[in-house]
């Protein structure tokens, strides 16, 4: 589970020698404890700053990104829901989901089952946007995992979903 949201959710154009001589530079000293935040932090930015260049020409930004992602295998979710799942307030979220609105992507319909909740849909053109979107963010964890191989890869996804699990039972 772990890894499919940093697919999803980490974006952005990255030199690699930017990050080698400039920001690799801020963690050196830290101890182990201190760099993993700092390290995840960055990644997550530069992963924004990633997606952000690469969808910019459908007109929508990195942060309606994890909401599309997430609509692509949950399609008609509840708008509550969607925040929930993502860890994002219901105010972001409502300005997200306006932004997919306004661009054609999405639309919310009231939920049957309780009238003061929306659910939130992919349009013709939204699905259509699904191959792209994916191939989006399978390049950013290509990049991320492009110096590894399969075994370092396996171990980095293990030791991260342990992280997950762990930061999840303080929650």
């Amino acid at each position: 589970m772990f890894a499919t949201i940093l697919n999803i959710q980490f974006g952005g154009i990255i030199k690699m020698n930017t990050i080698e001589s400039n920001e690799i530079s801020h963690t050196k000293g830290l101890c182990d404890k201190e760099f993993i935040g700092k390290a995840i932090s960055y990644l997550y930015r530069y992963g924004q700053i990633y997606i952000g260049k690469k969808i910019e020409p459908y007109g929508i930004g990195s942060g309606q990104f994890p909401f599309l992602m997430r609509l692509y295998r949950e399609d008609g979710i509840n708008q509550e829901s969607l925040s929930d799942y993502l860890k994002i307030d219901k105010g972001t979220t409502a300005r997200a989901i306006q932004k997919l609105v306004d661009e054609g992507y999405v639309f919310r319909q009231r939920d049957e089952k309780d009238r003061r909740s929306y659910r939130v849909f992919l349009t013709e053109k939204g699905k259509k946007l699904e191959p792209d979107m994916k191939k989006i963010a399978s390049e950013w964890g290509d990049i991320l995992f492009s110096s590894f191989d399969d075994r370092q890869r396996r171990e980095i996804t293990n030791s991260l979903e342990i992280m997950f699990e762990n930061a999840l039972k303080i929650m």
